[in-house]
This record gives C-alpha cells, structure tokens and sequence, in this order.
C-alpha cells in the first residue's frame, strides 16, 4: 500500500507513508527547513526492526519519540547539516545503533551489532541490508559534498530517500560555501534516470509519487536561474556582485534568506566560471 496524501505530517506525530517507511517531523521549522526535518524510520512491515534515516535536532521528545517506535539497528545519515544529524550523539546514547554516513567523522560504532548493516562510512553503490529492506547507496553530492540518497523497493513499490538533494516542496539551497552546483546538476541528471515509478521521500516537506519527475523539474528549474544569471549579467554589463544578480534575479527574496540567496548567486557564478563562461 502507498501514501495518496501528499499534506506534511503533525509534528511528533508518526505517520506511516509506505508499507515500509514512517516518516516523523522534528520540531525544527525556519525559513531554511521548512515545516522541519524529517526524520525517517524504514523497515518491513513483518519486521520488529528498524533503521532510521536522519535522526534530526538534539530534541529530546522527537528523539525518545523515535525510539519507542521500534528497535532501531540502525542510523544512516545523508548529509552532515545539523538539522539532519545533531541529535545523532544522544540517539546513539539511547538506542546503542551505529551510525553510518559517507562522511567518516560522521559514522559512530554503537554498540549494537546487526548483521547486513555494515560498519564505516558508506560507499557509492553499497547495499545496506537490515530491518529486513535493501537499501542502496546513491552518492549525490551538490547540496553537500556528502549528500547522497537512499534507493529501496519492497514488495513491488520502489522509494528515494532525497535527503535534501531533492525537498518535497521548493527547491534546496546549493551555497558557493557548501556546495557544488556542477555537482548538483550531474546529480540532479543522474536521478532523473531512475527506472520505473519511485516515491520520493524527502528531508524537508511531503512526499511526492514520483522522484524521476521531481529530479527532472528540479533540472530544468536550474538551468532556467542559470538563464536568468546570465542575462542579469548582461544587463549588469558583463559583471555583477552577488547582491547586484539577487536584487534582478531574487528580486522577491525573503530577507530572512537573502544572505543564503546571495551564496546561491556565487555558487552560480563560480559554476559559470567553470564552464568558461565568467574570468
């Protein structure tokens, strides 16, 4: 069975999305997380285990709240930003589960052993196998360059765990400080290859039916604010600061955001100059 709903779930309230996946929202939101983290708990049905995916904030109810669920064997992590993995240390004082992430600074031994989970950080195209799921590694570096997603299918229905490489709605941040948007674009193209129907089940807002059209909408918005830097560009007379390009570019910006929009222009800037297009 699959979700049919697509409104984001109460915080701290469990809310099962697919046969195999619950999601949980943190009590986290800003302008940067949306409605909050979303913290995932993955597992099949006939099974009393499950692996967590993004423990989120050090927030001591979401936290206890996750571990009542189920017997966690496991946390995976796909990126480093503490909205994803802040609460890691007390999750693992909690539950004794090993953490793994591509990161090695990322990854803790726990003190729980479980069989087809692995040790160590992740690799590119590894297979973790626990709480009686599959699921394969996708490094997706761009927002982070650690980000990765999560590719599963249980009983026929098949699910992307974007992190935030891809939200649930809106668009991710790709900051020139922590991000790669050459990377980003080659990740988004990647994903866009998925084969066959694949729910997406993102770090931030709802679920979305299909994660191949998400990537690929995701593309296109891309390319289409690498257009408009160009033309601010030209009109700028073939320069620009950052802050001149967002007042043309994100001329609508939520001042909350503005510096993140800022380090979004010079990621795309710095992208440009790669491609030979900037000195």
């Amino acid at each position: 069975m699959t979700s049919s709903t697509l409104e984001h779930p109460a915080p701290g309230t469990p809310r099962r999305v697919l046969d195999f996946a619950t999601v949980l929202l943190a009590r986290n939101p800003n302008a940067m997380t949306l409605d909050g983290t979303n913290t995932w708990l993955v597992g099949a049905p006939e099974s009393d285990e499950r692996i967590v995916i993004d423990p989120g904030p050090s927030e001591r109810e979401h936290l206890r709240t996750l571990r009542e669920q189920a017997r966690i064997t496991g946390v995976l992590l796909t990126h480093h930003h503490p909205d994803h993995t802040e609460g890691v240390a007390e999750f693992v004082e909690l539950t004794g589960a090993p953490v793994r992430a591509l990161d090695p600074e990322l990854c803790v031994d726990g003190t729980a052993r479980t069989p087809g989970f692995g040790s160590g950080p992740l690799r590119e195209g590894e297979t973790v196998d626990a709480a009686g799921v599959r699921l394969r590694v996708m490094a997706t570096p761009g927002h982070t360059a650690d980000s990765l997603c999560l590719h599963t299918e249980h009983d026929g229905v098949a699910a992307l765990f974007s992190g935030d490489s891809i939200l649930g709605r809106g668009t991710t941040v790709v900051t020139a400080e922590d991000g790669d948007l050459g990377s980003y674009l080659e990740s988004l193209r990647r994903l866009t290859e998925l084969a066959g129907s694949t729910w997406l089940l993102p770090g931030h807002g709802p679920e979305q039916p299909d994660a191949r059209q998400a990537a690929a909408t995701y593309l296109d918005h891309r390319r289409q604010r690498l257009e408009q830097v160009r033309a601010a560009l030209r009109k700028l007379g073939g320069t620009g600061e950052p802050g001149e390009v967002v007042d043309i570019v994100y001329a609508d910006v939520d001042p909350a955001v503005r510096p993140a929009a800022e380090s979004t222009v010079r990621a795309q800037l710095n992208h440009l100059r790669e491609l030979g297009e900037l000195g």
